[in-house]
């Protein structure tokens, strides 16, 4: 995963993105899935970033007390230094209740809106999936009665999970 600091049309607001690459932010950038959470604008480009050095193997880690309730089974990528522990607890709780819902569903890749509209309109058996759509897709489903649930939390092709 990279993070990068972006920001929306002007410098306006300025927020961080997880990416799997720098090509998979041109990518979702390119297909318009890249917004500002805070008015929405898909004008939204990279910001100045400080970079992130990791610490020589031979220095002392120095550690803090953390308040967030401890659980070993949890992932520690979303541990940023920066985000305050209730906030860590949320989105340990929201991947959570995201990977409970999506378990039994099945993966369709590119082919969301299509899958999506062959199953309303009774082409193929009900089922649950999930997979990758435009903004502009989604809002055709939505404008067609098929109801579309975006997924909080970026999720990995199953082909390129490690």
């Amino acid at each position: 995963m990279i993070v990068f600091d972006l920001e929306c049309s002007g410098g306006v607001h300025r927020f961080e993105g997880w990416f799997k690459s720098s090509e998979d932010f041109a990518l979702q950038q390119d297909r318009g899935l890249v917004a500002c959470p805070r008015c929405g604008s898909a004008e939204v480009g990279k910001a100045p970033m400080a970079p992130r050095l990791a610490r020589k193997g031979n220095q002392d880690v120095v550690t803090r007390p953390s308040t967030a309730p401890a659980a070993s089974d949890q992932p520690q990528a979303l541990a940023a230094p920066s985000l305050p522990p209730g906030a860590i607890a949320a989105m340990h709780a929201l991947a959570a209740m995201q990977a409970e819902a999506i378990k039994d569903s099945r993966w369709v890749g590119d082919k969301f809106a299509a899958e999506s509209r062959a199953m309303h309109y009774g082409d193929a058996d009900q089922a649950t999936i999930h997979g990758q759509a435009t903004r502009e897709e989604a809002q055709d489903l939505l404008e067609e009665g098929i109801m579309v649930v975006p997924l909080l939390i970026p999720v990995a092709p199953p082909d390129e999970i490690n």
